[in-house]
C-alpha cells in the first residue's frame, strides 16, 4: 500500500507530543517545593530525583537515534506515549523518593523518544527548510513550559494538589498518541538521500560535530538547569519565583515563533554567539536582582538561551547532514545528560550553602519544613536567599566560556564561506574560458 504523507498533520501531532515535555519541565519545576515537603526530601534528593528525566532523556534519545533508521520514526513515538502515559500516572500516585524517581525515569524516556524522532522527522518532511521549522517545532517547548507554570501557580492559588497538576499532562498525551497512530510517516532524511550507515559514523568523529557536541553540554546547562531550578534557587528573592520561569519560557516562545526573520539575517554561528552574550548578561542579572527587577534579568536571560537549542540541532543538520538522526540526537541526549549530571552536583552545592547560612549542626529539613513565621522558617528563607543567587553565578561561567567558543565558531564559518565562494568564483571563471 502506498504511503500517503501528510506533512502538516505530522508536524502537529509532534508540536503536541513536545508540549507534554514542556508540560513536564513546567509543572514538575512549580511543584518542586511541594514535592520536597509533602516527602521530606532535601535538594541533592531533589536533584536526583529531577536529574533523572535528564539521564532518562539522553539515554533514550541516542538509543532512539540509533534504531529510528531501523524501526521507523512512528514505532518510536508510539513507545514514547506508552512510557508518557505510565510515567504520568506514576507520578501521580507516587509515596516518597523511590516512586517519583521511577515514575520520573519514565517521563524522561518518554521525553527523549520524542525528540529522537520529532527531530529527524521535521528535518524530512522540510528539507530545504530545517532550521526554520525546527525553530517552530521548539516553539511548543518553551510554550508548554508557559502553560505548566500557569497550571501550577494557578492551582497552587486555589489550593488544588500537585497530582492534578500533573495529571493536565494526560489529556495532550492522549491526543499525540492516537494522532500519530493513524499517520503515515516517511522514511528519515539519510535513508531517504541514500547515506551509508558507515558514512554516518565517521560524520560523527569529524572536529566540527566533535566541537558543537562540546559546546551543546554548556547550552543545555545554561539553558535547561536554570529554568527547571528557578523556582527553588529564587523562592525567597522574588514572591513569584515560578513566574520568572514562565516569563522566560514566554519569551523564547515568541522568539521560536520569529525564527523565520531571524535565522534569514543572521547566520546559525553568529546567531549563537549573540546568544551565548545575551545568555551570560541575563544569568549576572538574575543573580544580582531582586523583587520585581528580576523580572528584567527574566527577559534579557529568555532572549538569550531563546535559539540555543534548536540552532545547535539546526547547524549540525545543515552542515553535517551526513551524521543524519543519530547526530542531532547525540547532541541532543549528551547536552540532557550533562544537565542531570550538574543538577546532582549543584544540589548538593545548593544544600552545603544553605547549612552554611543556618546555625553549625542543625538539621537541614527541620528548617524547610518549619511552619511559615517561625524563627526556624524565617532562618531558612534567608539561608535560601543566600544560596540561590550563589548557584546562579557559579552557573553563569559556562555561557561566558560558550562566548569564546562561539566566537571562534563565528570566525571559522566565514573564512569556511569566503572559501567556498572564492572555489565557486574560480569554477566559473574556467568554464568560461
Amino acid at each position: 500500500m502506498e504511503r500517503t504523507i501528510q506533512p502538516k498533520k505530522l508536524f502537529i501531532a509532534s508540536c503536541l507530543a513536545l508540549l507534554v515535555t514542556s508540560l513536564s519541565f513546567g509543572i514538575r519545576a512549580g511543584i518542586m517545593n511541594n514535592l520536597m515537603v509533602e516527602f521530606h526530601l532535601d535538594a541533592k534528593q531533589m536533584g536526583l530525583i529531577a536529574g533523572t528525566a535528564f539521564w532518562g532523556f539522553p539515554l533514550a534519545i541516542i538509543i532512539g537515534g540509533m534504531i529510528v533508521d531501523i524501526i521507523g520514526m512512528k514505532r518510536l513515538l508510539l513507545l514514547a506515549f506508552l512510557f508518557h502515559l505510565t510515567g504520568i500516572i506514576f507520578t501521580i500516585f507516587s509515596s516518597g523518593f523511590l516512586s517519583l524517581y521511577i515514575s520520573t525515569l519514565f517521563i524522561g524516556i518518554a521525553n527523549g523518544t520524542v525528540e529522537a524522532a520529532c527531530n529527524p522527522l521535521v528535518t524530512s518532511i522540510y528539507p530545504n527548510n530545517k532550521i526554520t521549522k525546527l525553530n517552530h517545532f521548539h516553539f511548543w517547548f518553551p510554550g508548554g513550559i508557559v502553560i505548566g507554570t500557569i497550571i501550577s501557580f494557578g492551582f497552587a492559588k486555589i489550593n488544588i494538589g500537585w497530582e492534578w497538576q500533573m495529571a493536565v499532562m494526560l489529556i495532550p498525551t492522549l491526543i499525540y498518541g492516537y494522532l500519530f497512530y493513524g499517520l503515515d510517516f516517511p522514511e528519515t532524511e539519510r535513508v531517504s538521500s541514500g547515506v551509508s550507515t558507515k558514512d554516518m559514523y565517521k560524520a560523527l568523529l569529524t572536529p566540527l560535530f566533535i566541537f558543537m557536541t562540546i559546546c551543546m553540554l554548556g547550552t543545555a546547562i545554561t539553558e535547561i538547569f536554570t529554568s527547571q531550578w528557578v523556582g527553588v534557587l529564587l523562592e525567597n528573592v522574588t514572591k513569584s519565583a515560578i513566574l520568572v520561569l514562565a516569563l522566560v519560557a514566554a519569551v523564547q516562545a515568541f522568539g521560536r515563533s520569529m525564527a523565520g526573520y531571524v535565522v534569514h539575517r543572521i547566520s546559525p554561528s553568529g546567531l549563537l554567539l549573540v546568544s551565548a552574550i545575551i545568555s551570560t548578561i541575563g544569568m549576572y542579572l538574575l543573580s544580582t536582582l531582586n523583587g520585581s527587577s528580576i523580572f528584567i534579568g527574566a527577559i534579557v536571560f529568555g532572549i538569550g538561551v531563546t535559539y540555543f537549542w534548536p540552532t545547535m540541532l539546526g547547524f549540525v543538520a545543515k552542515n553535517i547532514p551526513k551524521s543524519g538522526a543519530l547526530g542531532i540526537n547525540i547532541l541532543g541526549g549528551l547536552g540532557t545528560f550533562a544537565v542531570s549530571i550538574y543538577m546532582f552536583f549543584m544540589g548538593g552545592y545548593y544544600d552545603n550553602l544553605v547549612a552554611v547560612a543556618l546555625p553549625a549542626g542543625t538539621d537541614l529539613d527541620t528548617y524547610r519544613s518549619a511552619t511559615a513565621g517561625t524563627p526556624k522558617a524565617a532562618a531558612y528563607l534567608h539561608a535560601q536567599l543566600i544560596a540561590g543567587p550563589q548557584v546562579i553565578r557559579v552557573t553563569n561561567i559556562i555561557p561566558l566560556i560558550l562566548v569564546f567558543a562561539f566566537l571562534f565558531l563565528f570566525i571559522y564559518m566565514r573564512a569556511k564561506e569566503k572559501k567556498t565562494v572564492r572555489a565557486s568564483a574560480l569554477d566559473q571563471s574556467i568554464q568560461v574560458e
